[in-house]
C-alpha cells in the first residue's frame, strides 16, 4: 500500500513503471519523474484505464484518488465508463461559452430600450468584462459574483452592483 512518501521516493526509471497500492489503484512513474494514479477496469467486455491525476504540489492527493477511485467503480457498477465520462467533461469545458461571448450574445438578442442597452453595456464594460470575460460560465460562482459586488458597494457604487449582480445571476442561471 502506498504512502505519501512512499510517492515522494518514486524515482524514474528508464521505462514506465507501476506501483500499486489498493482496489486496483496504481500510480505510474514516467522517465520523465511524473507520477499519476490511474485504475484499470473492465467494462463491455473491453479494458479501460482511467487516469486519474497527477500526484504533486498542484496535483491530486493520495487521499483525494483514493476517493475518485471510489466514485469510478459507482459510475463502473451503474454501467457507465468513467474514463469516457472525464473525456465529455473535458470536451464540455472546453466548449463551453465564455461570460463575455455570452454578454455579446444577450446584449445582441435580448430586447430592452436602448437606453437599458447602453446603461448595460456600461455595467458590463466597467465592472464586469475585465473581471469574468475570459472565464466560462460554468466557473462563475456565487462567492465570486458576491466578493465583486461587495467590493463595487465598498466603493460606494450600490446601484452599480445591483446591475452587475443581475447580469451575473442572468448569465449563471442561463437566461
Amino acid at each position: 500500500m502506498l504512502t505519501d512518501t512512499k510517492l515522494r521516493n518514486l524515482k524514474p526509471q528508464d521505462k514506465l513503471y507501476k506501483v500499486n497500492d489498493r482496489d486496483g489503484l496504481y500510480v505510474a512513474v514516467t522517465p520523465a519523474g511524473g507520477i499519476s494514479f490511474r485504475y484499470n477496469y473492465w467494462i463491455s467486455d473491453r479494458q479501460e484505464t482511467l487516469t486519474i491525476g497527477r500526484y504533486g504540489k498542484r496535483g491530486v492527493t493520495l487521499a483525494e484518488a483514493r476517493e475518485r477511485l471510489s466514485e469510478a467503480k459507482k459510475m463502473i457498477a451503474a454501467g457507465k465508463s468513467p474514463a469516457k465520462e472525464k473525456a465529455r467533461d473535458k470536451k464540455r469545458v472546453k466548449n463551453a461559452e465564455t461570460f463575455a461571448a455570452w454578454a455579446d450574445k444577450w446584449l445582441r438578442g435580448y430586447q430592452m430600450a436602448e437606453s437599458t442597452r447602453d446603461m448595460r453595456k456600461s455595467v458590463y464594460s466597467r465592472e464586469l468584462k475585465k473581471r469574468f470575460g475570459n472565464q466560462k460560465l460554468s466557473e462563475i460562482t456565487h462567492e465570486d459574483l458576491r466578493a465583486l459586488t461587495d467590493a463595487i458597494v465598498d466603493r460606494g457604487a450600490p446601484a452599480t452592483a445591483v446591475h452587475a449582480r443581475k447580469w451575473c445571476c442572468r448569465s449563471i442561471v442561463g437566461q
